[in-house]
C-alpha cells in the first residue's frame, strides 16, 4: 500500500469523549490537528495488539504449570507462541491485499471477533491441543488487526505528526511486554491459567466499541486476488523454519534441520514467484535498497534479542532458581516499562529529526546490555 500521507484536519469535535480530550491534549502539539475518531481507532487496534503481546508473555510465565498439568516437554509447550507466531506470520503478508479488497472496519470487526473467540476457547480448553488451536485463532486476530493500525497512521494523520503517533501506538504495544510476566505470574499463582484469558476479554470487548467508533474508510476498495502459490510458499516457509528451530532442543539435529531445508527451498520458490507477478504478495525488489535492507536486519536483530529474552528469563527464573511466576514476571517488567515509555520519545525524535538518529541512539545503548 502507498502511504496516503495528507492531512485530515477541520474535523467536526463535538460529542468528543472525555478521555479522548486528554489523549488529544496531551498528543496535538504544533499546528495540526488529529481528529478525535483517529485517536480511537488507533487506539482500538493498538488495544488489539495489546492484548496479543500480553497473553503471549503472561503464557510465557505459565509455561512450567502446563508443562505439569498436560505432561509436555519444553519444546512442545512452546508451540504455544510458535503457533500464534506462524498464523501471525502467514496473515501479516496479505494485509496489503486485504485492506484493498475489504473495509478498514469490516476487516477490524472480523479480527476482533476472531481474537475473542481465541480468548474463549482457550480459558475452556480441556486439553493442550484445543489450547493451540484457541492460539492459532487469536493470532488470525492479530495478524489482521496489526497492520490496520499503522495503515490509519499513515493515512490518517498529518505528516509532521506520524512519528508521534507511530510512538503513540507502539507505546500502546509495548507496555504488554513489561505487565505480561508480571500479570500472568499474579493470575496463575493466586487463580490459574485459565483466567488469563478469561480477564482479557473485557478488554477485546473495549477495543471493539472503540474501532466501531473510530473507525473511517478512507482508501478506495480495489478488489486484489492474493496468488494461491505464494501464500502456500509464506505458510510451508514459517512452518518448517519455525517447527525446525523450536525442536532443535530435543537433539535430534538431523530430523529437524529437514524442516528448516524445506522453509528455505520454499522461500527460493516464493521469489520466483514474486519476480512473475504483476502484483506480488511481498515485494522483494525493496531489499535492493542497502539502507532499507541494513535498517530492516537491525529491527530484526532487536526483536530476536527482545523476544529471545521474554522467553528465556521467566523460565530460567522458574526452572533453574525456584522461584514463582509472580518473580520472574516482576524480574522483567522494569525492562519493558522503559522500553514503552521510550517509544514515544522515539516518535518525537522522528519527527524533529528524521529516522537516523533515533536508530543510532537507540542500537547504541543496546551495546552496553
Amino acid at each position: 500500500l502507498t502511504p496516503n500521507l495528507t492531512a485530515f484536519t477541520g474535523v467536526d469535535s463535538q460529542n468528543l469523549p472525555d478521555v479522548m480530550v486528554s489523549v488529544q491534549f496531551i498528543l496535538a502539539i504544533g499546528g495540526s490537528k488529529i481528529s478525535k475518531k483517529v485517536y480511537a481507532a488507533i487506539l482500538a487496534t493498538g488495544l488489539m495488539s495489546f492484548s496479543g503481546v500480553l497473553v503471549e508473555t503472561a503464557m510465557n510465565v505459565a509455561f512450567p504449570t502446563l508443562m505439569k498439568q498436560f505432561g509436555l516437554a519444553t519444546n512442545t509447550v512452546q508451540w504455544m507462541t510458535s503457533i500464534y507466531l506462524l498464523v501471525i506470520s502467514v496473515i501479516v503478508p496479505l494485509s496489503a491485499a486485504l485492506k484493498s479488497s475489504f473495509k478498514t472496519k469490516q476487516l477490524f470487526v472480523t479480527a476482533n471477533l476472531l481474537f475473542f473467540a481465541g480468548l474463549l476457547l482457550d480459558a475452556l480448553a480441556p486439553n493442550f491441543a484445543i489450547l493451540l488451536l484457541g492460539r492459532a485463532i487469536q493470532g488470525l486476530g492479530t495478524g489482521i488487526a496489526l497492520p490496520l493500525m499503522f495503515n490509519i497512521i499513515l493515512e490518517q494523520v498529518p505528516a509532521d505528526k506520524i512519528g508521534l503517533m507511530m510512538g503513540f501506538g507502539n507505546l500502546i504495544t509495548g507496555v504488554a511486554p513489561a505487565l505480561g510476566p508480571t500479570f500472568g505470574g499474579l493470575v496463575i499463582n493466586n487463580l490459574g491459567w485459565r483466567y488469563v484469558f478469561f480477564f482479557l476479554m473485557p478488554l477485546i470487548i473495549l477495543s471493539l466499541f472503540l474501532g466501531l467508533y473510530g473507525i473511517q474508510q478512507k482508501s478506495k476498495i480495489v478488489k486484489i486476488k492474493p496468488d494461491f502459490l505464494s501464500i502456500v510458499f509464506i505458510a510451508v516457509l514459517f512452518a518448517g523454519v519455525i517447527y525446525g528451530f523450536s525442536n532443535l532442543s530435543s537433539g535430534k539435529l538431523m530430523t529437524n534441520l529437514f524442516p528448516i531445508l524445506i522453509g528455505l527451498c520454499s522461500l527460493g520458490f516464493l521469489l520466483g514467484r514474486s519476480k512473475k507477478l504483476v502484483q506480488p504478495i511481498l515485494y522483494f525488489e525493496i531489499l535492493k535498497n542497502k539502507s532499507f535492507s541494513v535498517h530492516l536486519l537491525g529491527f530484526l536483530m532487536i526483536q530476536l534479542c527482545s523476544l529471545g529474552n521474554a522467553f528465556l528469563l521467566p523460565n530460567y527464573v522458574q526452572l533453574v532458581n525456584q522461584s514463582t511466576a509472580t518473580i520472574a514476571g516482576l524480574f522483567i517488567m522494569s525492562t519493558g516499562i522503559v522500553g514503552a515509555l521510550m517509544s514515544v520519545v522515539g516518535g518525537r525524535l522522528y519527527d524533529d529529526k528524521g529516522a537516523r538518529f533515533p536508530i543510532i541512539t537507540g542500537a547504541s545503548l543496546w551495546l552496553p546490555s
